[in-house]
């Protein structure tokens, strides 16, 4: 049995935890078409009590992949989980988190209600300490999902009975790791780390629970080079820490600061990254340098575990195989990732953007804006100190829908939303079409004629207006307002590496490693050519079932031969016309 045992968010991580991962109690139902989530713990109670547990799953691993030792991959409407746990019971206080279950969680301890939350992508805590006693104790856990459902955000899992096209297998349930923790009366709630490479500190924004003397010493290979003590603190309260050494985050290099924080006997460890990200005319720039993102479309999908990595070690392998092939970074697209994997992301110094996975959702429906802007929220919260994520894309690709007022009415209201929550970072409101407000203008191209491409971006360097010469395929629902320009998916060249299926992939098939390569280079350099484009995203890194067009295969195994490889990272390590 494959078992995640390390410890999910190294962000925020605690001593006394209680991996509660592996063998659970299961079982799962399909309810057909117009199913309804229940709106009170009603459900729980009863499935608790008198559902049938016909199977035993491996926990964090959803019941549609090989890991959870079931492997069901039809409609799975609602899945309940039973274990019994072993507390310790003291004077302190015990959180249940939860890293991410789709869709709707209901939580029971010892037969009482302790928490629900909707949203399948975020991670989540239930305050348990009054419902459970020393020694074994019962947790009951229900998640209810319907990926067809207009006001549940499903990404890229299929809403057809099997996969098609560019939408994979469904996720039902817990897929990260779920935990105990134990934690003192008096604690630290949250940070937030805002560094600046200017004047060489970071500024620390800590909330606490209760009142109490707080220290915070910060380190870098292992040398103190930072420290503050206050006396008495209590509520939400802003820190500087002047630091003793300069170390910038930069690509490749994540040169990473640890953080010890106390607040009485509470004690977090953290981490953060000197950087800065932001934009100067058609530039991006990384600490006040022009950088080019060169990018790589990563889905976060596992042939085995479908949302969840099998270990740590394929996590850190996805970023190596593509900083192999010389991308400096990848968007993160459709999916939430889960913390571990955004910490390797800084640790190795891999630029990211954080996306949600707003596919399945309605947005002309008046209830979307709500339901999207706590789901969201609660991932740029979270995610907030990682310093690997140098942008925010809430939705991609939301194209027309019905009641066209309302469609950019919530794309303004998330971007604003976002801006006020975090202007540290560039936003991109829709990634592709189509763009209400946003902070750099992306396009999504697909074309396949080399030479087509070229003369097409090539216009954006001549004289005139530049909406009017390329970037006008859509002048009714878009215009362009001299933002920077990405080109955040285009390639995508379709090579079967499983003939057995039927696959998927865009544009002309080509059937000799010499086309692929002449494709690819043709496409890349009229980008990193271009004076006027600040970064490009290749799709994608790896195929996933049906859908082809990976550099490697699902398992992550090479689809060309060496040589192919290192001219791809030739092409993508050249210098770039805007840097």
């Amino acid at each position: 049995m494959t078992f995640r045992n390390e410890y999910p968010n190294p962000q925020f991580e605690r001593e006394n935890w209680v991996n509660l991962n592996g063998e659970w109690d299961f079982g799962f139902s399909y309810q057909g078409n117009g199913f309804e989530f229940s709106t009170d713990e009603g459900l729980a109670v009863r499935l608790r009590n008198k559902g049938e547990y016909t199977n035993k799953i491996n926990v964090p691993f959803c019941p549609e992949s090989v890991l959870s030792g079931i492997g069901y991959t039809d409609f799975i409407n609602i899945a309940w989980y039973r274990r019994t746990v072993q507390i310790e019971k003291n004077d302190g206080l015990v959180f249940l988190h939860i890293g991410a279950a789709d869709y709707q969680t209901t939580v029971l301890v010892n037969g009482k209600f302790a928490g629900v939350h909707k949203g399948g992508y975020t991670s989540f805590k239930f305050d348990i300490t009054e419902l459970v006693f020393g020694g074994e104790n019962e947790i009951f856990i229900l998640c209810e999902d319907d990926v067809r459902h207009p006001l549940v955000c499903r990404g890229k899992q299929s809403e057809l009975k099997h996969s098609h096209d560019c939408d994979y297998t469904r996720t039902t349930g817990i897929w990260q790791t779920i935990f105990i923790e134990y934690v003192p009366v008096t604690y630290i709630k949250e940070i937030k780390i805002y560094p600046d490479i200017n004047d060489c500190k970071a500024m620390v924004f800590a909330e606490f629970e209760g009142k109490g003397d707080f220290s915070c010493d910060v380190l870098y290979e292992r040398r103190i080079v930072g420290r503050i003590e206050r006396k008495s603190v209590s509520g939400g309260r802003f820190f500087e820490i002047p630091l003793l050494e300069k170390h910038l985050w930069e690509l490749g290099n994540g040169r990473l600061y640890s953080m010890v924080l106390r607040f009485n006997d509470d004690e977090v460890k953290s981490y953060f990254g000197l950087r800065e990200a932001g934009l100067d005319g058609f530039k991006f720039l990384l600490n006040g340098k022009s950088v080019f993102q060169r990018l790589v479309l990563d889905q976060g999908f596992y042939k085995d575990g479908v949302y969840t990595a099998p270990d740590d070690e394929a996590m850190v392998n996805d970023i190596c195989i593509s900083m192999k092939c010389g991308f400096n970074g990848a968007r993160l697209h459709q999916k939430v990732f889960e913390p571990r994997f955004l910490y390797h992301c800084d640790r190795l110094g891999y630029m990211v953007w954080g996306e949600y996975p707003n596919w399945g959702l309605d947005v002309s429906n008046p209830e979307s804006l709500d339901v999207f802007l706590k789901e969201w929220g609660e991932a740029v919260e979270r995610d907030f100190n990682h310093p690997s994520i140098i942008g925010w894309c809430p939705f991609n690709e939301t194209w027309n829908y019905h009641g066209r007022a309302q469609y950019d009415g919530l794309l303004r209201s998330v971007y604003q939303y976002t801006k006020a929550v975090d202007r540290t970072r560039p936003c991109i409101d829709t990634s592709g079409n189509f763009h209400v407000v946003t902070d750099i203008y992306d396009v999504h191209d697909y074309c396949c004629d080399t030479a087509f491409f070229k003369k097409c971006y090539d216009r954006l360097m001549e004289d005139g207006s530049l909406y009017e010469q390329v970037l006008n395929e859509h002048p009714n629902r878009q215009k362009y307002g001299g933002e920077p320009v990405f080109i955040s998916e285009y390639g995508g060249i379709k090579w079967e590496s499983d003939r057995s299926i039927k696959s998927w992939g865009y544009g002309v098939d080509v059937k000799r490693e010499e086309e692929f390569l002449e494709r690819y280079k043709g496409l890349t350099e009229a980008i990193l050519n271009n004076s006027k484009i600040m970064g490009f995203c290749y799709t994608q890194l790896y195929d996933i079932e049906q859908e082809q067009n990976g550099l490697f295969t699902y398992d992550r195994r090479n689809k060309f031969a060496d040589k192919v490889y290192k001219e791809i990272c030739r092409v993508n390590i050249s210098k770039a016309a805007i840097e």
